[in-house]
């Protein structure tokens, strides 16, 4: 989870490149996801709603697949 807020904080200040982003599993992700949504989204403000596009979360490996491969080429800057 580190490695996630890290990648999407960078990301979302756009200090880096952005890439895909894809978390395997909703049973795992979606309680974090809700409490996300609840306190960063609404109760504080931290994040905006455009900041929860930034990730995807799949359930299989071809769903992570598809999005890896549909995402645009990236360059380093």
């Amino acid at each position: 989870m580190d490695e996630f807020f890290e990648v999407i904080t960078l990301i979302q200040t756009k200090k880096m490149s952005p890439v895909p982003v894809v978390l395997l599993g909703h049973e795992f992700w979606d309680g974090l996801m809700a409490w996300v949504k609840e306190q960063c989204l609404e109760a504080m403000q931290t994040i905006d709603t455009q900041d929860l596009e930034l990730f995807h979360i799949v359930d299989t490996a071809e769903e992570a697949f598809a999005i890896i491969k549909d995402s645009k080429e990236r360059t380093i800057f």
